[in-house]
């Protein structure tokens, strides 16, 4: 297509600067701030800019055979020299693609278009309807263009169509996707030579050749475009979209996808549909915190720890070698009452209904990503643009050539041999970087367990003048917070090197499609980001505690020479020091997004934002205003999706640890949506249009997350809660049901004469009574002088095979109600089914009797300039050909 000569519609290289009856007047035109050529007529569909830089010839050669090309293809183009611009220093390139291209492109890219005005209604009226006025948009807004039953554009059959206006029937989003369509692939070689790496505008960006290519704002987002023949949709996403004062609007879905394209709109009704069902979770967490709240005074086990005649009188083993001391157990009154706020009965049932829950999501989200895909089109897109999507860089690198069995044409492709080496050496790269992250943690452990000696012997320390915090601050408290804050920069500096490894083998890859080159890094990154961001949770969660031994028989990090004894849990359990990780991790994440999405930002663009803005229209054009804005690269949704993902990641799979999860994610995704939509709107230049029916690899990643979180929730509930231990004792070991004496029963007693030397305290203990001869640890194992002394009881079995009992029916309740859930809600709701169906019944309707119809008007043709004698013979083919059609 590139290589085809214009028909008499492009515009020579010498009439660039000032086109045929537009003199230098015409250059210092009152108003700049417009979307069109000098003219007033054409369009700019595209944009590229370039410097006048000393080391310019081989540039300018680049460019003058990039244009020339540029117009073979049929494109028009005007330049505005840089004595135009404000900074004296940058040309700009506009580019108009007239309607001979738009309608060749159109046919090869199977765009669909509108052939009749929809008869099927909107949907019936709803009771209570009015009750949502207060959160609607006006209708304008909301649906920007009548609803069309559309078909591929076929440019055989433009009168099939309702064309009612060639420069206006394609709206900018489809005019600039096309004009990009054609620069990613037309090349900058002379005409006598096939240097096929000299191909498309990407390449000649990176070479410095031009500096950005990038489709115009239709308007300035403050205000409406003086044009009429504009339509101002950027001024009116800002005032309805943007703006935080309507962050409990709807969103306008039509409008971002009619403005940005279809990927850019998906995203947007996904992430306000993932908003919406955050609610619920938010509420539910909020009733499962308030019952914490409410039953404080209820937790006999925390009394008891606080109680000076109880907690006050039991004395601990050392919670590590020589630096710990003796302590008391009423030392961890704090912390006891702070678990008991998440770690209670209301933990189960929350646990359980967001099992249910992120099923509901998912399909429900299904649904509705099965209406958006009729209603903007998208039934068909993947069959029929598959293979439309082919990368620029792909055609360009792959050298080889071989025939389609399908298409019966020699298409570009990359040989198993190399396919396999490129794969190889990703996958290594990739469980290296895992293995560093691996490498980190233990780091991060090893720095807990030899941390935490320095902070009980500092904290526990009567001599030193801070008892004040230590009756707040405990050891374990104080090792999780700095070990988490530590973690947490670990995490963002992995990320921000492996963000550039991950980029560098995808593109080593050479994958074929757009799609496939997406889901490669999509699938490379959250391998990455899981492992990244989860591991410490993990860690908290599953393995802390689990592996400690007993007084006398420690265990240690990497055997007895390290002398980093594993850590311990606190009397009430682990689960407080997750939630503490979890918070810190979690709410450190979206600060960090957020600040960078938001402040920088607009820090960046603060003096060029203010010269945008105080700059009179008729000396600051529109290409210029749009040029000082941020390039929204093709991986910006990419990230925007990843930071999703992470987050549904920690409100499922750690939420029965902090059911106030949910809540901090709402939070967090209603300013999210509208930083976003002002990032869009004021701080990124106009994004090139592009299609996609889905979510993509998100969905498959999500549905992986939603299984594993009823895993995960699980083993927290029965392996890092309390919980289960003390329903044992409720039922089974208690006396009249209840929990008096569980504080008791749960810690073991030890000779404190048979500990190691090694295990005991450097310093003497002030208020340690030398009468004292045990001391007391937490675990189920027989005391001293028993016959089976420091194994385990009866009674660690049971709670052990109750713990494995939970998992196993917790996990069969939820994934029997997720599978029955997922199969009575239907994945495309019945009406679009029959939506579908009906268009594709008139489709064939129409196109049958536009075919009839035009046999008749050629039959007609034919029958005026054919001999009469041959009339009858011309009736009975056109009856015999009119019921065939």
């Amino acid at each position: 297509m590139i290589g085809h000569e214009n028909n008499g519609n492009g515009v020579s290289l010498s009439d660039r600067v000032t086109l045929p009856g537009h003199g230098e007047t015409d250059q210092l035109q009152p108003n700049k701030d417009t979307v069109f050529f000098r003219d007033g007529v054409r369009r700019i569909d595209f944009v590229l800019s370039y410097l006048d830089d000393k080391d310019g010839e081989k540039k300018q050669e680049r460019r003058r055979e990039f244009e020339n090309n540029l117009e073979k293809a049929g494109l028009e183009l005007e330049t505005d020299d840089k004595s135009e611009s404000k900074d004296q220093k940058t040309y700009f390139l506009k580019i108009h693609a007239p309607w001979d291209v738009l309608a060749t492109y159109a046919d090869v890219l199977k765009i669909k278009v509108p052939f009749k005005e929809s008869d099927i209604p909107h949907g019936q009226e709803v009771p209570l309807d009015w009750l949502s006025h207060p959160f609607r948009l006006p209708d304008h807004i909301m649906r920007p263009q009548p609803d069309y039953f559309t078909y591929p554009f076929d440019k055989t059959k433009t009168d099939f169509f309702l064309i009612n206006d060639k420069d206006t029937f394609f709206p900018p989003s489809t005019r600039n996707r096309i004009v990009f369509y054609i620069l990613a692939r037309c090349p900058y070689y002379k005409e006598g030579r096939k240097d096929r790496d000299k191909t498309g505008i990407k390449r000649l960006l990176s070479n410095g050749t031009y500096t950005s290519a990038f489709p115009l704002h239709d308007c300035r987002y403050w205000k409406r475009a003086r044009n009429a023949e504009c339509e101002s949709e950027r001024y009116n996403l800002y005032n309805h979209w943007a703006r935080f004062l309507c962050f409990y609007k709807v969103q306008p879905l039509n409008l971002i996808r009619k403005y940005y394209g279809e990927k850019i709109g998906i995203y947007f009704a996904w992430l306000g549909f993932y908003t919406e069902m955050l609610f619920f979770a938010a509420v539910m967490g909020v009733i499962c915190f308030t019952y914490g709240v409410l039953s404080y005074d209820d937790n006999i086990s925390s009394k008891e720890i606080c109680d000076p005649n109880i907690g006050g009188s039991i004395v601990m083993c050392p919670l590590c070698d020589k630096k710990c001391p003796f302590w008391k157990l009423n030392s961890t009154c704090l912390s006891s009452w702070q678990s008991h706020l998440f770690d209670n009965e209301g933990t189960i049932f929350f646990a359980i209904f967001m099992g249910i829950w992120v099923t509901l999501f998912l399909e429900f989200w299904k649904r509705r990503q099965a209406r958006l895909e009729y209603e903007w089109d998208l039934v068909d897109f993947e069959e029929a643009q598959q293979q439309l999507q082919i990368r620029p860089e792909f055609e360009i690198r792959c050298t080889n050539r071989r025939l389609n069995k399908i298409t019966q044409e020699m298409e570009p492709y990359l040989p198993i041999t190399s396919k396999c080496a490129r794969f190889c050496l990703s996958a290594t790269t990739v469980l290296f970087w895992i293995s560093l992250i691996v490498a980190c943690i233990i780091g991060v452990i090893a720095y807990r367990l030899a941390v935490y000696a320095a902070f009980a012997s500092i904290i526990k320390n009567p001599m030193r003048k801070i008892q004040f915090v230590g009756r707040f601050i405990t050891p374990q408290l104080a090792t999780s917070v700095t070990a988490s804050f530590i973690n947490f920069v670990i995490i963002m500096i992995l990320n921000f090197f492996y963000e550039r490894v991950a980029i560098w083998i995808t593109d080593m890859e050479i994958p074929k499609t757009h799609l496939e080159y997406e889901n490669r890094l999509t699938m490379k990154m959250f391998l990455f980001q899981f492992v990244n961001y989860y591991s410490s949770c993990f860690y908290v969660a599953f393995f802390k505690g689990k592996f400690v031994g007993y007084p006398g028989d420690y265990t240690y990090m990497f055997g007895k020479w390290s002398k980093l004894r594993n850590e311990e849990c606190d009397p009430g359990g682990c689960l407080i020091e997750l939630t503490t990780q979890l918070v810190i991790v979690m709410a450190g994440k979206q600060m960090c997004g957020n600040i960078q999405e938001a402040l920088l930002p607009l820090m960046r663009n603060w003096w060029s934002g203010r010269k945008a803005r105080h700059h009179p229209e008729n000396h600051y054009s529109r290409w210029e205003q749009d040029h000082v804005l941020q390039n929204f690269s093709q991986l910006g949704l990419f990230y925007e999706y990843l930071e999703m993902v992470i987050q549904f990641g920690f409100i499922t799979l750690f939420v029965a640890s902090f059911p106030l999860a949910p809540l901090l994610a709402l939070f967090n995704n209603i300013l999210e949506i509208r930083v976003d939509a002002w990032k869009f709107t004021t701080q990124f230049r106009r994004p090139v249009a592009s299609k996609a029916r889905n979510i993509g690899a998100w969905q498959e990643i999500l549905n992986a997350v939603a299984i594993l979180s009823v895993v995960t929730n699980a083993f927290i509930m029965a392996f890092t809660s309390d919980m289960i231990p003390r329903m044992v004792y409720l039922y089974a070991n208690s006396n009249g049901l209840s929990m008096r004496g569980y504080v008791n029963n749960s810690l073991s007693i030890y000779n404190i004469s048979q500990i190691p030397r090694k295990n005991m305290p450097e310093a003497p203990d002030y208020w340690f009574d030398n009468s004292t001869s045990t001391c007391r640890y937490r675990d189920y194992r027989y005391p001293p002088g028993h016959q089976r002394e420091y194994t385990h009881t009866m009674q660690f079995w049971h709670i052990l095979a109750a713990k494995l009992a939970f998992i196993i029916i917790m996990e069969h309740v939820v994934f029997v109600v997720k599978f029955f859930v997922a199969w009575l809600i239907p994945d495309v709701p019945s009406d679009v089914k029959a939506r579908i169906k009906r268009e594709r019944y008139l489709i064939q309707e129409y196109l049958h009797n536009y075919e009839v119809e035009k046999l008749k008007l050629q039959l007609s043709a034919s029958f005026i300039t054919e001999p009469t004698s041959e009339v009858s013979l011309t009736l009975d083919k056109h009856e015999v050909l009119s019921e065939c059609l």
